[in-house]
């Protein structure tokens, strides 16, 4: 069962990403704050959800949260930095975006790069253990799938409207036959030999 908190006494922002594994599009943070007594009967790791349950919870979350934000890093600064340090700028951006300061940041995974002197916990698998990390985790995923179906209307050879940019069969067939575009992260492997690329 999830955590409304990790410490009673401060004001927590859950942070989480989506998108790092992809080979298009932007990596996605979110950052949230939740009142301290948050419970929410359907709220988990959004992975553990199905498209209709994240979009329903998406609502609110919106609805319930003290304050949430969004933050992206784009394909160009992930190859610029490199995918860690693009999830961090995204968590930092979503940060900035919070209405209220947290003192104190639940990250999910086992490292973050220290924002604005604020403390933080970097929480293994935090995403299924407090509410906030989940909630962040809903809404990234959420903010970044949109984003991708928008972009599939625009690039239809890739199956992002399914994949969201994630390397499926499809999305590799369509590399094959059509090459990159924009949004493609050209410092991964985007194909087991690059050779078809060029």
């Amino acid at each position: 069962m999830l955590q409304p908190y990790f410490q009673t006494k401060k004001i927590e922002a859950g942070c989480d990403e989506a998108g790092r594994g992809c080979l298009a599009g932007p990596v996605v943070a979110a950052a949230v704050i939740l009142p301290k007594d948050y419970y929410h009967e359907e709220l988990n790791d959004s992975k553990q959800l199905t498209e209709k349950q994240r979009c329903s919870i998406k609502k609110d979350i919106i609805k319930d949260a003290i304050a949430w934000g969004v933050g992206v890093a784009s394909p160009g600064e992930i190859d610029d930095i490199n995918i860690l340090n693009a999830s961090y700028l995204a968590m930092h951006r979503a940060i900035e975006q919070l209405k209220l300061r947290p003192e104190l940041l639940l990250i999910d995974g086992n490292r973050f790069k220290p924002f604005n002197e604020i403390p933080h916990e970097c929480i293994i698998k935090g995403d299924g253990k407090y509410f906030s990390i989940a909630a962040a985790s809903v809404l990234a995923k959420t903010y970044r799938d949109d984003l991708m179906r928008q972009l599939a209307i625009e690039f239809p050879e890739y199956g992002w409207e399914t994949n969201v940019g994630y390397p499926t069969v499809a999305h590799r067939e369509g590399l094959k036959a059509h090459g990159t575009t924009p949004h493609h992260r050209m410092s991964f492997q985007l194909l087991p030999t690059q050779l078809e690329l060029f």
